[in-house]
């Protein structure tokens, strides 16, 4: 597949069923599972205007291949909002093949039009097949990430 046969779209209510299929294996590809509440939150987020939440699915004909939510939020180092990709999944049968690299590609075009200052992410550290194109469009940090669920 060439980066050029892959379209990059915000998700639409349309898209709900084909979005969830690749959102349940996202789920599964991190070995968790959410309420059905949290999920149906998620899809109605990413689709209201007045959260800054958003979703962008990656298609190859008319089969969704990929999904990624980013979260624009203000910070304390900079006057611009950052962008946080938040979720990124791209299908098993189509790894390796662009569509990854062609939804972060569209986040960053989408987080310049948003006047952002940057975009971030994080990643598993054993994640090595996501770290390799991680490595070769963005630049890791030294930071080290801690957390405290409540």
């Amino acid at each position: 597949m060439n980066h050029s046969s892959i379209k990059i779209t915000p998700l639409s209510k349309t898209d709900y069923e084909l979005w969830l299929i690749l959102w349940q294996n996202y789920l599964t590809f991190y070995e968790t599972s959410l309420p059905s509440s949290t999920t149906e939150t998620t899809w109605r987020n990413l689709l209201n205007e007045s959260v800054s939440i958003y979703g962008f699915g990656a298609w190859r004909e008319d089969v969704l291949v990929g999904i990624t939510h980013v979260v624009l939020h203000p910070n304390t180092w900079n006057t611009n909002a950052c962008c946080y990709l938040e979720d990124l999944y791209v299908a098993d049968n189509v790894r390796g093949q662009g569509v990854g690299r062609a939804l972060i590609e569209y986040v960053y075009s989408f987080a310049k039009d948003q006047d952002c200052n940057r975009v971030y992410w994080t990643t598993q550290e054993s994640n090595a097949a996501a770290r390799k194109l991680y490595d070769a469009i963005a630049t890791q940090t030294d930071m080290v990430q801690y957390r405290k669920d409540l």
